[in-house]
Order: C-alpha cells, then sequence, then structure tokens
C-alpha cells in the first residue's frame, strides 16, 4: 500500500503487527502473538486516506491532532468505559513512559479487547452516501424517512446505520439492525445501538455548545476480556471519524464546509477519475490542499477543546 511505513519501535519493546491506511498496530515484545497480548499500542499516522487510497503526501502533524482529540474525548465522555490504559508506571523509584519517544503524542496505550465486527455508525443529519439513498428510495440504510428532506437537513431524530467490518483489504458493509443481531446477538447489538446513540447525544451537545455541529460519526467496541463490560474503543469521535461543520456557516446555507478531509476528497474528484485497468494510482497531493487540510483540523480542535 502506497505510503505506508510503519516506525520500527523493535528497540523500544514494542512488536509492530500490521498497519491499516492511516493506523499502526504495536503488542508488546515478548507477547507471543497480538492474540495474546494485554496491551496494544495504537499509533496515529499522518498518512491520509479517499476512495480507499492511502495519498502522498501525508497531512503534518494529523497523527498527533487525532490523538488529542479522542483523548479528549475520552475525558468528556464520564460514565462510558474505554480502552485506554494508564501510559507510565513505577520502575523501581522512578516512572518509565511507555509510549516510546519517536511516537509520543499520536499513540495511545490500550487494553486488548473482544472486538465486535460493527462499525456502529449514528447520522444526525441527511448528508454523504445518506443523501444518495434517500434520493432513490427516501431511506437511509433502508430506514424510512419523512419526504422533503434536503441535502444537509437534520434529521427528525438520530438513526444508526450499523456496518458490517469487512477483514483488510475489504469494503466494509453497510448492514441492517437485524444482521447485526445475527452477527453478535440481540442483547449486545441492543446495547451497541443504545451507547452509540447515548453517546452521539451526548458528543452533539457538547459540540454545539461550542459552536460546531456533529453531523455524523462512527463507533468501535469491544467486550473487556475480564468483565465482558462493553468498552468504546480505537478512536472516537475525530475528524478522520465523523464529519463536523460550524454551526455559524450551515445556519448561512453552507452545507458542505466541514472540519475534516472532504478538502482531500473534493480535490481528487474534480483531478482524478478513477479509470483505467487496473486503476491508476492517485495523483500526489498539492502543497495548498495539504495545508488546507491540516488546518481544518487544527481549527476543530480548537473549536471544541478551546486550545
Amino acid at each position: 500500500m502506497r505510503g505506508v511505513n510503519a516506525i520500527d519501535l523493535t528497540a523500544d519493546g514494542w512488536t509492530h503487527a500490521y498497519s491499516g491506511k492511516v493506523r499502526d498496530l504495536y503488542f508488546e515484545t515478548g507477547t507471543a502473538d497480538l492474540a495474546s497480548a494485554r496491551r496494544v499500542l495504537l499509533v496515529a499516522s499522518d498518512r491520509v486516506s479517499a476512495f480507499d487510497h492511502v495519498l502522498s503526501p501525508g497531512i503534518p502533524g494529523k497523527g498527533e491532532l487525532l490523538t488529542t482529540l479522542s483523548l479528549w474525548w475520552f475525558d468528556q465522555l464520564v460514565g462510558v468505559p474505554n480502552h485506554l490504559v494508564a501510559d507510565r508506571e513505577l520502575q523501581g523509584d522512578s516512572v518509565r513512559d511507555l509510549i516510546p519517544d519517536a511516537v509520543a503524542g499520536r499513540a495511545m496505550l490500550a487494553r486488548t479487547l473482544g472486538m465486535f465486527p460493527i462499525e456502529c455508525v449514528v447520522r444526525g443529519y441527511l448528508v454523504g452516501s445518506g443523501w444518495l439513498e434517500y434520493q432513490e428510495s427516501q431511506t437511509v440504510c433502508g430506514i424510512a424517512l419523512p419526504a422533503g428532506l434536503a441535502n444537509g437537513d437534520r434529521l427528525p431524530e438520530p438513526i444508526y446505520t450499523p456496518a458490517w467490518k469487512a477483514p483488510m483489504g475489504a469494503h466494509d458493509e453497510n448492514i441492517s439492525f437485524e444482521r447485526t443481531v445475527e452477527l453478535v446477538g440481540r442483547e449486545v447489538a441492543e446495547a451497541l445501538r443504545t451507547l452509540s446513540l447515548e453517546i452521539f447525544s451526548r458528543a452533539s451537545a457538547i459540540a454545539e455548545s461550542r459552536g460546531v455541529i456533529l453531523a455524523d460519526t462512527k463507533f468501535e467496541f469491544g467486550a473487556n476480556r475480564d468483565t465482558g463490560v462493553l468498552t468504546l474503543a480505537d478512536e472516537v469521535l475525530t475528524s478522520d471519524s465523523s464529519r463536523y461543520w460550524d454551526a455559524a456557516t450551515y445556519a448561512a446555507g453552507n452545507r458542505t464546509d466541514s472540519f475534516d478531509k472532504q478538502i482531500v476528497r473534493n480535490w481528487l474528484s474534480a483531478n482524478w477519475d478513477q479509470r483505467g485497468v487496473p486503476p491508476e494510482l492517485p495523483p500526489s497531493l498539492p502543497p495548498e490542499i495539504v495545508d488546507e487540510t491540516a488546518a481544518r483540523y487544527r481549527e476543530l480542535i480548537q473549536r471544541l477543546t478551546g486550545s
């Protein structure tokens, strides 16, 4: 995969397990394998992806910005169990950092969970692929919606539209709630839906108090291996997993200006037709698109956190 280069952290006691499009996963050296690891290191890179391709160049500082935002949101969601564990420990009379200097600021130390193969998507507004489906059938992921809605309209209430997490290299697939019941059982499926909608509601209220609209997002959950407790995992409410709008800009009628990589998608759509057999690689991003995207990531954090 073009642009994927994980940092070698062997000297720091971490073994590279695998790399996704934008993140790298490590387990503690000395552990037999990832399946038996109790703690893992999740590293957010500066890579950026769109249309199932890793693009070049990356977005400078993106990994640290998204990690900062995830950690901030975990702090806001008091009462929701998450996967984070202490990233420092006592060693004799001194404190040792468990996160290597090479990835400091863009890594999270997390407990391993029994992950559910579900992306828990919540949509509060009609936009993106939801808007495309609505124009054809007045539904979003099979859920009937009122007639007469326009692109970017707020939905009468948020809707839960789960997706099946496909194996690496395959495409995720939107699925019905009943399909999630088949995959994880009714009790877990209902708990995933309830908690996803609850977190979305809480996060939306926090964002709105800061003049930001949370249009949609996706969560991932796993079961604590010791207690079975449903646990929020992975990144949460970042610009890569969520769609945010400026409330004032939205009120003025602009429903496309978001705090995420939409700038990248728009540029690619205008400059790359994705044709060819096999499809040609996407072009390199121009410096102004890279800079503008980085600025939007930074602005969102400043708006939400005040720092």
